[in-house]
């Protein structure tokens, strides 16, 4: 007689339910392992992927009829599955047999599951492999048998170790195209040790694969009998991850957001970068230094005895301390740094070169600040490690630099703590991502050098000269009437007992600005200078006035971001390109179309038109007096 309880065709729905509900609990608590697959082009890493969604029954059956089809139209494999079809999504990967974009997946196993990142092996796109390698804990680093150790073998494996990547797997696939030949894989491995020390990679996981045929990808393989180590889903299955590393390191906690849903209940929620915290612990919040204890650690499902890095929580303390998102919650007797310079590696990921002195957001766990890069240090040849001399970084390229921000953010370095280590730079005016970086150590500058309070303070210096202080930036092509507008201004200004100061771009070019010509990232420098100038000068409770071509709108707000609000009016001095080349008072503009004068604003350079300016000046329709007197009337009412 068949027991009706436990025979799975007289099942009851509730009893379904139940075996459901289990097993939903087993997958929810299994770890998650992310990882890449990177190398060089048509090593075989989207068809590595596609077997193991395949062989981990990852596959519905229309996609398996879908791929079957596929295959015999566009694969590569004849008559047979071509498994790199199931990741080039893609239409021109499916075109080219390759992969341009970064291809997400996910799959698991009894045991774990997987995120797998498929980045491409083009130089060109090393700014996706990059992205795809952010957030992994192994990389499978991957050589086609027949050809060795080439270019891209030798990129990305810098760049996983750059990255923060130690779990390394080096798969030699195709080995079914060498006969299984252990003498190729063995030559293949010493030469990779030998390279991969020069790069400071001291472990990895070598192994004979073969993608297409499903050699040691589940289980070992009987073509491969010299070859003891574990399949490839094995040691999948088994490699520590990163979560449980950083739980042993010391508790960071960065502040995303400041949950108070009603009076009687304040906490601070966020997600643990390290470490693991208890109701009572001591806690510091940086960069203030406040330090309080932990009352509760609050969930959805309930308060906690203890939380550890990688879960989301939102952390309640016995006092009334000030704590906002950025802000860092970390151990009271073992507290990260907090600086404003560091020495850090950049990798630019933008089609238009790096401006050294530009201002960018940085974004770095939850903290946005402004910051500028100095001109590198040097840019890293990645086929060859060299360090070459670079006055910028251009797209995908890797360099070393220095870079300071606008007040102080909580960090350590990259290699201790990837959250409070790596950070992304995003352009002000398009709010694109144009690099990403590693943070290395603060400059010991930013330690010695502290702000000196004095005791004559700006506001006194304004209430001496019976005046609010004020940045007047003209901005506008060569030749529109800046100069010209701007003397008539400070004159009419004078004559009304104002204390003002003109920085005229001529001018400051024969002493403050000497050393710089008019390349971008010159023009750049050249406004900052001018910038902190003006900022002393209201400090000391003048009128300034700058006459500045000044022809990119993010060095004109960083100059803004300088002052105090209210105090910075742009003017723009609008006039035709045709009509400033008409007047072409100094010859330049013919100088420029002769190609005698090189990176000329409106030739040969760009200028960003101010888009919303405190002053607009047609000078087609006023004169310069005129011009003059409505930016004083606009000033002074």
């Amino acid at each position: 007689m068949t027991d009706t309880l436990t025979d799975p065709i007289y099942k009851t729905d509730a009893l379904i339910a139940e075996d459901i509900d289990a097993y939903l609990k087993v997958h929810e608590h299994k770890t998650m392992l992310r990882f890449i697959t990177c190398g060089s082009v048509d090593d075989g890493k989207s068809t590595l992927i596609g077997r193991l969604l395949y062989d981990s029954k990852m596959i519905f059956e229309d996609q398996l009829e879908a791929l079957t089809a596929d295959s015999k139209k566009m694969g590569t494999q004849g008559q047979e599955i071509d498994f790199a079809l199931l990741v080039d999504g893609l239409a021109a990967e499916r075109e080219q047999g390759i992969t341009i974009d970064v291809a997400y997946r996910f799959f698991a196993t009894e045991k774990r599951k997987f995120i797998v990142a498929d980045t491409p092996g083009h130089e060109q796109y090393t700014r996706n492999m990059v992205t795809g390698a952010s957030t992994a804990d192994l990389a499978v680093i991957l050589i086609d048998a027949r050809k060795g150790i080439l270019t891209q073998t030798r990129r990305h494996s810098y760049l996983a170790h750059l990255i923060g990547i130690r779990n390394i797997v080096l798969a030699v696939n195709k080995m079914d195209l060498v006969g299984y030949d252990q003498s190729v894989f063995d030559t293949i491995v010493a030469d990779y040790t030998e390279f991969a020390k020069s790069i400071g990679i001291t472990a990895f996981t070598p192994m004979p694969i073969s993608g297409f045929k499903g050699d040691n990808i589940t289980v070992p393989s009987e073509n491969t009998p010299w070859y003891t180590g574990p399949a490839l889903i094995e040691h999948l299955e088994t490699v520590e991850v990163n979560s449980a590393t950083d739980a042993e390191k010391p508790f960071r906690m960065p502040v995303q957001w400041v949950n108070r849903p009603n009076l009687d209940f304040r906490g601070f929620s966020g997600l643990i970068a390290t470490g693991t915290v208890k109701p009572g612990d001591a806690i510091r919040v940086l960069p203030s230094g406040k330090t309080s204890t932990i009352s509760r650690i609050v969930t959805l499902d309930g308060d906690l005895d203890e939380a550890v890095a990688g879960q989301s929580v939102t952390l309640c303390f016995a006092d009334e301390i000030d704590c906002s998102r950025g802000d860092v919650i970390a151990l009271a007797d073992n507290p990260p740094q907090a600086a404003d310079q560091f020495e850090a590696t950049i990798v630019w990921m933008a089609d238009e070169d790096m401006l050294p002195g530009r201002s960018y957001w940085l974004k770095i766990g939850t903290q946005m600040v402004t910051a500028t890069v100095q001109q590198p240090k040097y840019q890293v040849n990645v086929n060859t490690m060299e360090h070459l001399a670079a006055k910028t970084l251009e797209l995908n390229a890797i360099g070393v630099a220095n870079l300071s921000t606008d007040k102080q953010i909580v960090f350590e370095p990259y290699e201790q703590n990837r959250t409070l280590g790596g950070f992304i730079l995003i352009d002000k005016i398009s709010n694109a991502t144009v690099a990403a970086g590693m943070l290395h150590f603060s400059l010991r500058r930013a330690q010695n050098v502290h702000w000196q309070s004095t005791d004559v303070s700006r506001d006194f210096h304004a209430n001496l000269k019976n005046q609010k202080p004020a940045v007047l930036w003209f901005t506008g092509l060569s030749g529109a009437g800046k100069s010209t507008i701007a003397n008539l201004v400070e004159k009419r200004l004078a004559r009304m007992n104002r204390h003002t100061y003109l920085l005229d771009g001529d001018n400051v070019r024969h002493g403050l600005n000497k050393d710089l010509g008019f390349t971008d990232a010159d023009r750049v420098e050249n406004i900052r200078r001018v910038g902190e100038v003006a900022k002393l000068m209201t400090d000391a409770g003048l009128i300034v006035i700058t006459a500045f071509i000044s022809p990119f709108r993010s060095e004109r707000d960083m100059v803004r971001q300088m002052m105090q609000p209210g105090e910075f009016f742009e003017v723009h001095i609008d006039t035709s390109l045709a009509e400033a080349e008409k007047r072409d008072v100094k010859g330049l503009y013919k100088k420029a179309r002769a190609g005698d004068l090189k990176n000329f604003t409106g030739i040969d350079s760009p200028y960003e038109a101010p888009v919303d300016p405190e002053i607009h000046i047609d000078t087609l329709t006023m004169t310069a007096e005129e011009a003059a007197d409505a930016i004083v009337a606009r000033l002074i009412p």
